[in-house]
C-alpha cells in the first residue's frame, strides 16, 4: 500500500491528496499520458500539483505544465444560453404582440432585457419604432449572440478577438488562467510508493537493515516555507540613496529626532516675520499642551549626538592649530533675533513690528528640518570653520491631504558655510549634486524666501513628463539669520532642499501619494520592491 515512514515504521498516509497521488499512479498504469484538465477535471490545481511533485522526486513520474486562458460564462450568458438573448426577447415579444408601446416593454421582457436589448434589436433591425411603440421589421432572426456564448460554454475558447473583446465589455464573459499538467511514466514508476525510511536510527545501524533500507530522497526543488521577513520602506530605500550622495560629499548628517519645536528655531531664528502666513492655524500644527516652549537653552543630549556624529570629519581635518572656542550665548542670541526683527540690527532695518515673546515661545510640529539647521549653524558659531551638514526627516504641514499632499512628510535639506562663497558656487554645486541622481539638465528661478537672499527654485528636465518639473529650493542665508549667532560677517552658508517622496514616487511609478505614506499602503508593495539606484534610469 501507499505510505510513508519515520525512522523504519512507516506511516499511512490517509491525506486527500495522498488519494490523489496513488490516484495518477492507478491511471498512469492504463493511460500514458495524462491530461490533467482531462482526466482530473474536478481536482484542484494545487492538490495535481502536490502530488505530482511527490511522485516526481522519486522519479516515478515526469510531467510538462502548460498555461492556457480559458473563457468562462457569467450567470448574465448562462441566462441567455438558457432563455434566449436580451434582444432576441424584446423582438420575440413585439412578434407575438404585433405591436408594444414602449412603456409596457419592461413588464412583458423584464427591466434588464427591456434595457439591454431594446437598443440591440435597433441596431440589428429587427424592430423599429411607430410612434410611441415598438413593431416588428425582420419576421425570422438568428440568435448570434445566444449561439455564440452556447459555442463558448461548450469550447471554453473563442477566436474572434474583437467578438471576445465586446463580450467582456456586456460583462458576458470573463478569462482565466488554466495550468494543466502531461503525466508520463518515471524511469522508477510503480504502481504504489515503496515505504521511505527518512531518519537513520541506531536501532537500524545495531541491527544492519540499514543497508537495504529504501531512504526518501531529498528534494532539493522543494520551495521552503516563507519567513515573513521584514522589508524596508521605498522611502527608506531613497533615503539611503541620498544619504550615500552626501557622505560622499563630505557632508555630516544632523541630529533630527525631535519633531516639536518652538517658533524661536522654527520661524524667528530664520528671520519669518510673527505675521508671515505660514504662522497661521491653516498652515502649521501647533502644540495644546504645552503651549510654550522655555526659552533658548543648552541641550546637552543632542550636543552629544551631534559630537558623534563629527568626530569622523574633525579626524580627517584635524590640525596641529589650536582654535579658540567661544561658548554660546542663548540669551544674547535671543535679544539679537529680538532686535533684528523689532528695531533692525546688523546693518539691517529689520521689520519694524512690536515682537511678541509669546508668539516665539509657541510650540510646534516643525513645518521645515531648517528649524534643526539653525540651530546647528548657532553651534557652529562657537567655532566659525568651513562645514558641511545635511538632514532627511519629517515635516508638518496643515495641508489638504490629495493626491501629491499629506499633512506629514518628509524633507531633505543641506547647508554649506564657509567662507567667500558665491551664487555661482551654489549653481554649480547643485548641477553636481543632481547629477547623482541623474538629473543633468538644470535650470534655476529667481524667488522669494524670508531667510534666502538670492534665493532660486531649481528646476530639472523630466524625460517621462517630457516637461520642466521644480525639484527644489536654495538660496544664500540673509546676514539678519547669520550674524545674531555670532558668525563672521564674511561666512556664507548656502541652503538647499526638496523632497523624499517626489523622487521616489518618480523612481517606484507611483502617481498617487497615498499609495506610497500612510495607513493604505498596500503590505505587497512595500515587501516586493526592490531598491533603486537615484542615478539610473
Amino acid at each position: 500500500m501507499a505510505g510513508g515512514t519515520r525512522g523504519p515504521v512507516p506511516v499511512p498516509l490517509e491525506s486527500h491528496s495522498a488519494n490523489v497521488t496513488q490516484d495518477v499512479l492507478n491511471l498512469l498504469d492504463s493511460k500514458e499520458p495524462l491530461h490533467s484538465s482531462d482526466d482530473f477535471p474536478t481536482i484542484p490545481q494545487p492538490e495535481i500539483k502536490a502530488a505530482l511533485d511527490r511522485l516526481a522526486s522519486r522519479s516515478m513520474v515526469e510531467y510538462e505544465t502548460s498555461d492556457t486562458e480559458e473563457v468562462t460564462l457569467t450567470a448574465e450568458a448562462e441566462t441567455i444560453v438558457a432563455d434566449g438573448s436580451h434582444e432576441y426577447k424584446v423582438w420575440d415579444a413585439v412578434k407575438q404582440a404585433g405591436k408594444i408601446p414602449i412603456k409596457e416593454l419592461p413588464k412583458i421582457v423584464g427591466a434588464d432585457s427591456a434595457k439591454v436589448g431594446q437598443g440591440n434589436a435597433f441596431k440589428n433591425k429587427w424592430i423599429k419604432k411607430d410612434g410611441d411603440s415598438l413593431v416588428l421589421v425582420a419576421n425570422e432572426v438568428q440568435d448570434t449572440t445566444r449561439d455564440v456564448l452556447a459555442g463558448i460554454k461548450d469550447t471554453k475558447a473563442l477566436s474572434d478577438t474583437k467578438l471576445l473583446n465586446d463580450l467582456k465589455k456586456r460583462k458576458l464573459v470573463t478569462l482565466s488562467k488554466v495550468i494543466s499538467y502531461t503525466v508520463k511514466k518515471g524511469p522508477k514508476y510503480a504502481k504504489e510508493i515503496p515505504v521511505e525510511v527518512t531518519d537513520l536510527t541506531a536501532d537500524m545501524i545495531a541491527s544492519g537493515s540499514w543497508e537495504s533500507a529504501n531512504f526518501k530522497p531529498y528534494n532539493f526543488n522543494a520551495l521552503g516555507a516563507s519567513q515573513g521577513a521584514g522589508a524596508l520602506h521605498p522611502l527608506n530605500k531613497v533615503r539611503q540613496e541620498f544619504r550615500n550622495i552626501f557622505f560622499s560629499q563630505g557632508f555630516v548628517e544632523m541630529p533630527t529626532g525631535h519633531f516639536v519645536d518652538s517658533g524661536f528655531w522654527n520661524f524667528d531664528a530664520l528671520f519669518v516675520p510673527q505675521q508671515h502666513p505660514a504662522r497661521d492655524m491653516q498652515d502649521t500644527f501647533f502644540i495644546s499642551d504645552p503651549v510654550k516652549a522655555d526659552k533658548p537653552r543648552a541641550d546637552p543630549d543632542i550636543d552629544a549626538q551631534l559630537d558623534a556624529m563629527e568626530a569622523g570629519s574633525r579626524r580627517l581635518f584635524a590640525s596641529d592649530e589650536k582654535r579658540q572656542v567661544k561658548p554660546r550665548n542663548y540669551e544674547q542670541y535671543f535679544k539679537n533675533i529680538k532686535e533684528v526683527h523689532q528695531d533692525g540690527a546688523f546693518d539691517s532695518i529689520g521689520y519694524r513690528y512690536p515682537w511678541s515673546e509669546d508668539e516665539t515661545l509657541r510650540l510646534v510640529l516643525r513645518t521645515h528640518t531648517t528649524a534643526v539647521s539653525t540651530w546647528v549653524l548657532h553651534r557652529l558659531a562657537e567655532d566659525p570653520r568651513p562645514a558641511r551638514y545635511f538632514s532627511i526627516d519629517r515635516v508638518f504641514r496643515n495641508e489638504t491631504v490629495d493626491a501629491t499632499h499629506l499633512a506629514e512628510f518628509h524633507q531633505i535639506e543641506g547647508v554649506i558655510a564657509d567662507f567667500g562663497l558665491t551664487l555661482g558656487g551654489l549653481m554649480k554645486f547643485l548641477e553636481t549634486f543632481f547629477s547623482r541622481m541623474g538629473i543633468d539638465n538644470l535650470r534655476f528661478k529667481p524667488a522669494y524666501n524670508p531667510y534666502t537672499e538670492p534665493s532660486m527654485e531649481i528646476f530639472g528636465w523630466h524625460g517621462g513628463l517630457k516637461k520642466w518639473v521644480e525639484i527644489g529650493n536654495s538660496g544664500m542665508f540673509r546676514p539678519e539669520m547669520l550674524e545674531p549667532m555670532g558668525l563672521p560677517k564674511d561666512m556664507r552658508v548656502y541652503g538647499f532642499g526638496l523632497g523624499l517622496e517626489r523622487p521616489t514616487m518618480i523612481k517606484y511609478g507611483v502617481s498617487n501619494i497615498r499609495d506610497l505614506l500612510g495607513h493604505k499602503v498596500d503590505l505587497h508593495f512595500i515587501s516586493n520592491n526592490a531598491a533603486v539606484r537615484l542615478e539610473k534610469n
